[in-house]
């Protein structure tokens, strides 16, 4: 049912000067790393070409000089061959440079293509002395952490980089190929949807309400959003199935290696839904789809990982893309943790959430294969999770997908779409006037729905098999952190 190969794009009628500029040719000389060593220059081999980027190594012999150029297309880098009467003598390891060339085969049996450059222009010095990379010295992630500015220049976090960039690409187009809408939910918004009171308060830095003779800038409170499920669940008034995927805020004063201030969500919504097995449904598949993606599309970077940050972890990717996802009840799960040897930090009791450490045993006990943990008690679920008016134990229609190494990836629920339950929840949870109008969406043609929400950069997390979330986003924030 769910279609996981990207979007095609017709340009069947569009003029050749537009093609050209999709498809990446040009009668302009620039060429990409990655181009000349896949063989996709193939034809351009007596053709004088241009590579720009940055140096990765110099090895001086006697007569020739062999330069190494990188400009963030690929994990490799490309072979420069200068002649003695190019001056180089400023070309340093980490110097941008532009340089000018052709194409030759390479007698070297790890490189199919070398460039034999005729000039070459320094674009940018670097001392190298300075510099906190060093060259063939591998560094890590905990160490380049601490340059947010210069940690793009190392091979591991430019392969991060790229992998984020295309599982972002994979993750709309899964999307798009099924029939989801994308709708843009605002970063500044007045209500809290996950009732944790983790919120950013947004006022103007220069505290002028009481020049403008106003409460607040907006006439209400007003935060850094938590979650645009609400603003997804409007537009199942009108669409059969939405997603959002942006920035959400919490202020968690926590220090955590799965926590950040700042980070990035994928949320869908499903109309004319009533259960628990749909929703599950897309997330198993979103997650499958976009992950064959990346180790296809992507398998030298992540090669660098596998190997060199996180050995065991392919093997581990693979026992979770090949077999279905495992399914516990709530109640399950707390039966097989309390019938456990383990000792844990925090008892496990039923109508407590379930802390990581026991999330982690349960994805342990089921064979290190993700689970999903369904129906939770009604007390610790937030507002909208609909009540499945079961006795004795109270519970709702929500779901928690648990991955190896992480703990909760996803978390999502049936909506509460009946009006009388929903109004006695809210009451219950002394929200204010504000959500009157999450009250109005249920009266004018409101159907039963649900979704669920995935963290982006726990999801890189569990691919990559990265221990820290600081370490799979380009400029993390955490409390007491917010560097640039």
């Amino acid at each position: 049912m769910w279609r996981s190969g990207l979007l095609d794009i017709c340009a069947t009628r569009w003029p050749k000067s537009i093609l050209c500029l999709f498809s990446g040719c040009s009668s302009d000389s620039r060429l990409k790393v990655s181009d000349a060593l896949s063989g996709a220059a193939s034809q351009r081999e007596q053709e004088v070409v241009r590579v720009q980027g940055w140096i990765r190594s110099v090895r001086a012999q006697k007569e020739i000089t062999f330069l190494h150029i990188n400009d963030g297309s690929s994990l490799q880098s490309l072979q420069i061959v200068a002649r003695p009467d190019l001056d180089i003598s400023n070309v340093t390891f980490g110097s941008a440079v532009e340089i000018w060339g052709k194409l030759i085969q390479s007698p070297h049996r790890k490189q199919s293509t070398e460039l034999l450059a005729n000039k070459i222009r320094l674009i940018g010095s670097c001392n190298p002395v300075d510099l906190p990379f060093k060259i063939k010295k591998r560094h890590s992630l905990e160490y380049i952490r601490q340059f947010p500015h210069l940690r793009c220049k190392t091979n591991v976090f430019s392969s991060l980089l790229r992998i984020r960039s295309g599982a972002s690409a994979a993750i709309h187009s899964f999307f798009m190929n099924n029939g989801f809408v994308q709708i843009h939910t605002p970063i500044i918004t007045s209500n809290d949807c996950e009732g944790a009171g983790e919120l950013f308060q947004v006022e103007p830095a220069s505290k002028t309400a009481e020049k403008c003779n106003q409460t607040h800038f907006f006439d209400v409170p007003s935060f850094l959003t938590v979650s645009g499920q609400l603003h997804l669940e409007i537009m199942t008034g009108a669409f059969t199935h939405v997603y959002s995927f942006g920035p959400t805020f919490r202020a968690e004063n926590s220090q955590t290696r799965r926590h950040l201030a700042e980070f990035y969500m994928v949320e869908a919504e499903l109309g004319f839904t009533e259960s628990l097995k749909d929703i599950m449904e897309v997330m198993e598949h979103l997650f499958k789809s976009v992950t064959f993606h990346i180790l296809s599309k992507y398998p030298e970077d992540i090669e660098l990982f596998h190997k060199d940050v996180a050995p065991g972890q392919k093997e581990r990717l693979e026992r979770m893309l090949k077999n279905p996802f495992q399914v516990l009840s709530y109640t399950e799960a707390i039966d097989i943790l309390r019938r456990s040897a383990e000792i844990f930090k925090f008892e496990p009791k039923w109508g407590c959430d379930l802390q990581t450490e026991h999330e982690n045993y349960l994805v342990e006990h089921c064979g290190k294969i993700p689970v999903f943990v369904i129906n939770y008690p009604y007390d610790i679920k937030p507002f909208y999770a609909r009540d499945n008016q079961d006795k004795p134990q109270h519970t709702v229609a929500a779901v928690d997908l648990l991955v190896p190494g992480i703990g909760e990836l996803c978390g999502g629920s049936l909506r509460e779409e009946r009006l009388n339950l929903l109004q006695t929840r809210l009451k219950q949870h002394g929200l204010p006037d504000t959500y009157r109008w999450y009250e109005e969406i249920r009266q004018f043609g409101s159907v039963p729905h649900g979704g669920f929400g995935l963290g982006f950069e726990r999801y890189l997390q569990c691919i990559l098999g990265i221990e820290n979330i600081k370490d799979v986003i380009p400029f993390p924030r955490f409390s007491h952190s917010c560097l640039l």
